[in-house]
């Protein structure tokens, strides 16, 4: 069964690696209905096998989810279809193939993929390209609607169709069809493709990718798995041919290895009846094959290994491995395995309690997963401070011995136990709105490791039997941590900047070193109560309220303090309501002639604590409960955030309010915060992307401090008193915007935030340090940095000066039609029909909150001597634009995808949020609300042309290129 609290983090490489991290919790455990919620359910009965069992639910006990429409085709195809909602209008359709990397010859290394590239290209049903433009038409976005995956085991074709007609899926499940059975493999399109592919192969980061490649060599040794990438390599690739690649598709792509998942707003009849009519002509071609064999864990390999990756921190990967085995998913092996998944997270709350109170480690934490039908394992990841990292081996294995030496305590089970089933009670509650998408998702993932899916219903009630059958005892919990570090072998990894010939020798003692002696010093922990947070004032008095917008009705209220509020009571969301609160004036508010320790921030400042409180004590405040706290920078405006319910809301405000009432000043975080990027700074230089996310937008704010990223020399430099030096003042400025959509009340929602912001002092707005930001000059050569990295990437950006503010939204939107053109033609020209880059973008850029500062910026990975033809290619392209307007289809197929977007995301609240954000000091951002599908539905061909006229000026763009330090041999 598809758990919906499963531990389920592990990913080779680790921590993906480490800049995309959040080592520093930011926000409160995952959200969780508030307990008051609790309802007792009536016990799940096992069910019986019989004629009518769903083929996903053969050998299973779990009452099958009925929501679902089960059936296999008489060719061997099995599908599940249901209805869904949420977006209105959308159907999701996935078709999975049991066949992965894992299926692949030694010939055919990365076969699997490559035919992933080549049944979206073209098949029997669409020519060359077409399917894409076939798609465009319907509303679908290239790359985020349409989509595909190869894993090791699976490869997984997506696409969500918006606005979806009859019409338009019953030619979207013809051309998914023609894909599956009949993809176009000749020489002409394997041509045109295999340079994509290997782009895409190229653009991988190459120390991550290096990592992961060694990582599983180790844990996997002996087995295909440890060999087997699904992105393949350079030489199999070249030497394939259509015949090779068409006997890879003959032989795995067969009916009987293929499931149709479909949710959407349509009749599941409808959809069943597209499954039949569009999948059951298909016949596999030949015998079927034989599952290779995958291998099983055994002793007597490697132990311990080392790398020397100076891009990436010191680290070490540690993995208990056990063979895996398929057995009956059943109501009591999820309820073992529930007991398995409390003890890895008790070891996890400790580790993270050792690392947030300063230990010898940054993050440290332990996972259960198993791994594409090859083993079952327990996985350790470490990031030391420094380099020291056999300290932080000795450390985490001391508390996980002390987790196998001693039982928890009936209070550490009782937190876990709480924390999840009022995580899976919040699902219950909000079920009504999970996304079409995510269910077909969860289903395909369930195909692929061979369980169910159960509802969320279904889920709790089989958490709750593991409750009431006397479980989850410290017995039994310490059972369950014996049982998931006991296995084959321990193996062990590690990374050192620098090479180190006695590093293996020194992680293999690290490893099986005695650390029983090692203290931890643990002891009962209180409950902490909100009554404790420091006290707010007087609940505030409504001044004034209005209603801002009529469609969908949002309010405006003003409070005496002049704090203001805008509400969206509805239920779009069942269960859910968002509050976000915009305090000071952001990134405008910090001075632009010298770095700050704000870039701290996303790290440090909620995990600083609240009054009293650190982030030890606001989790086990929250930790039951459904609030959260989430910090972010927006130019105009610092953002405080959480997603609460109706029962939650008080308090979800009453902790924000007081966040900026009395905020806490714990140190550790902030030293936390300075490790964390110190041991992440050298990976930022190893690859064109690492040096993208550092120095761009730096650059394109001609080097203002304010968007810059920091030196090492301010990494350093970074402590607790210059930081709170900065933010002390900041949260204690104004003006303050309240918002507050969702599943409540107006009166509730006034209520509350009369207690809460209501209450605080009256705040001074502000001052704007420097509201004016500058974009860099035209420059006649591109501007040069480098990477680190493999020779053979680059990056090239081209980026043209815009606007800002909210008086120019509708030129914005339009904006956004000429950027969607661009996009496409430069993918067309870039990656199809060049075949230089993998990822090329073109994004519209507009900030609202300021006067100035917008931009629209091409991008493209290519090889360090194809800069110069991306450059050409971009200014070509928007050349022609400005010289000659757009054909009506390409108009069409810009603009369908963008409204059928806007259709989608406004059935939610977040969608709302945004639009509205700031309006209360900005009337004009709300008042451009109601344009906005007029703004660019009416979007003429004669308007893009203007508009790249006006912008795409030669004479004004700015131009970057990053290449390697070191030139390829």
């Amino acid at each position: 069964m598809a758990f919906p609290v499963r531990v389920r983090r592990i990913a080779l490489p680790l921590l993906a690696l480490i800049a995309t991290t959040p080592l520093v919790a930011q926000t409160a455990p995952p959200p969780a209905a508030p307990q008051q919620q609790t309802r007792q359910l009536p016990p799940l009965q096992p069910v019986a096998q019989g004629p009518d069992t769903p083929w996903l639910f053969k050998g299973s006990d779990i009452p099958p989810d009925r929501s679902w429409t089960y059936g296999v085709l008489p060719n061997g195809v099995r599908y599940a279809v249901r209805h869904n909602g949420v977006p209105p209008g959308q159907v999701s359709i996935r078709v999975a193939i049991d066949a992965g990397s894992l299926m692949e010859t030694d010939q055919e290394r990365g076969f699997a993929h490559l035919l992933e590239h080549l049944s979206f290209r073209g098949s029997a049903h669409v020519p060359d390209g077409e399917s894409k433009r076939v798609w465009q038409r319907l509303g679908v976005t290239f790359g985020s609607d349409t989509n595909a995956a190869t894993s090791f085991t699976q490869t997984v074709y997506k696409l969500d169709l918006p606005g979806a007609t009859q019409a338009g899926l019953d030619e979207s499940m013809k051309i998914l069809a023609g894909m599956m059975a009949e993809p176009t493999i000749t020489a002409e399109s394997l041509n045109a493709e295999r340079p994509v592919v290997l782009a895409e192969q190229r653009e991988q980061p190459g120390p991550q990718m290096r990592l992961g490649d060694a990582t599983r060599a180790l844990f996997f040794t002996g087995q295909p798995l440890a060999d087997r990438s699904p992105i393949g390599n350079v030489e199999t690739l070249e030497a394939a041919t259509a015949q090779t690649v068409s006997a890879f598709h003959d032989r795995w792509y067969r009916p009987d290895r293929a499931v149709v998942v479909i949710a959407g707003d349509a009749d599941p009849k409808l959809l069943e009846a597209m499954v039949v009519k569009h999948f059951s002509g298909w016949q596999g071609k030949g015998p079927a094959p034989t599952n290779p064999k995958l291998g099983t864990p055994k002793a007597g390999g490697p132990l311990s290994a080392a790398i020397s990756e100076p891009a990436l921190p010191p680290l070490v990967q540690m993995a208990t491995v056990r063979p895996w085995t398929v057995g009956d998913d059943t109501i009591l092996f999820n309820q073992e395995r529930m007991v398995d998944q409390i003890a890895i997270r008790i070891i996890n709350r400790r580790l993270e309690s050792r690392a947030r109170a300063g230990a010898s480690y940054i993050s440290a934490g332990a996972d259960l997963e198993d791994v594409s039908r090859s083993a079952n394992i327990t996985a350790v990841s470490i990031l030391p401070v420094g380099n020291d990292w056999e300290a932080a081996v000795r450390d985490v294995r001391a508390t996980i011995a002390s987790a196998l030496r001693t039982p928890p305590s009936q209070q550490e089970i009782d937190r876990e136990v709480g924390e999840i089933r009022a995580a899976m009670e919040n699902a219950v509650a909000t079920s009504r709105v999970d996304a079409g998408a995510k269910l077909a998702d969860n289903l395909v993932e369930a195909v692929d490791i061979r369980e169910t899916v159960a509802g969320p219903e279904t889920s709790l009630r089989i958490f709750d039997g593991a409750v009431a059958g006397n479980f989850f005892t410290p017995a039994k919990v310490q059972a369950a941590t014996r049982k998931v570090f006991d296995g084959v072998e321990t193996r062990a990894l590690v990374n050192t900047p620098t090479p180190d010939p006695t590093a293996v020798n020194k992680l293999a003692s690290a490893v099986q070193a005695d650390v029983t002696e090692v203290a931890e010093r643990r002891g009962p922990q209180r409950t902490v109560k909100f009554e404790e947070l420091p006290k707010l004032g007087t609940p505030g008095k409504v001044t004034a309220r209005s209603v801002v917008l009529t469609d969908p009705k949002i309010e405006k209220v003003t409070f005496a303090n002049g704090v203001n509020l805008l509400m969206f009571p509805n239920n779009s969301e069942t269960g859910k309501v968002y509050v976000q609160v915009r305090f000071g004036r952001g990134l405008s508010a910090l001075p632009s002639d010298r770095q700050t320790p704000a870039f701290a921030a996303d790290l440090a400042l909620v995990a600083s604590g609240v009054g009293k409180f650190g982030q030890e004590e606001l989790d086990r405040l929250t930790g039951d409960r459904q609030i959260g706290l989430s910090f972010g920078m927006q130019e105009d405006a610092f953002v405080l955030s959480g997603i609460t319910t109706a029962a939650d809301l008080n308090d979800q405000l009453r902790l924000i309010a007081t966040k900026l009432a009395a905020p806490g000043w714990d140190p550790n975080p902030v030293a936390r915060a300075r490790a964390v990027m110190l041991a992440s700074y050298d990976s930022q230089s190893s690859s064109p992307v690492g040096v993208l996310q550092r120095d761009l937008e730096g650059l394109l704010h001609a080097g203002d401090p304010r968007w810059a990223s920091p030196t090492r020399k301010d990494i350093e430099a970074l402590d607790a008193a210059s930081f709170r030096k900065l933010w002390e003042p900041l949260l204690a400025s104004g003006p303050i915007e309240v918002q507050v959509y969702g599943d409540t009340t107006a009166d509730a929602t006034i209520a509350a935030v009369a207690k809460t912001f209501g209450a605080l002092k009256p705040r001074p707005a502000a001052a704007v340090a420097n509201p004016n930001v500058r974009f860099p000059a035209h420059v006649a050569q591109p501007v040069v940095r480098t990477h680190t990295g493999q020779p053979n990437q680059a990056a090239a950006v081209i980026a043209w000066p815009t606007g800002g503010g909210s008086a120019g939204l509708t030129e914005s939107r339009k904006l956004e039609i000429l950027a969607a053109v661009f996009r496409d033609r430069l993918l067309d020209k870039l990656r199809s029909e060049a075949g230089v880059s993998y990822t090329p973008n073109v994004a519209n850029d507009w900030p609202v909150g300021l006067p100035t500062g917008g931009k629209i910026l091409a991008i493209g990975a290519v090889p360090p001597d194809k800069t110069d033809f991306f450059f050409q290619l971009a200014r070509g392209i928007a050349a022609d634009l400005v010289a000659n307007p757009i054909p009506a289809d390409e108009l069409r197929r810009a603009q369908a995808p963008v409204l059928q977007f806007i259709a989608r995301v406004s059935s939610g609240n977040m969608f709302w949020m945004q639009q509205t954000a700031g309006g209360t000091t900005d009337p004009q951002r709300i008042a451009a609300i109601d344009s906005i599908a007029s703004d660019i539905g009416t979007t003429t061909a004669a308007d893009i042309q203007a508009l790249a006229a006006k912008y795409l000026r030669p004479e004004k763009d700015w131009s970057l290129v990053i290449v390697p330090e070191k030139k390829a041999d």
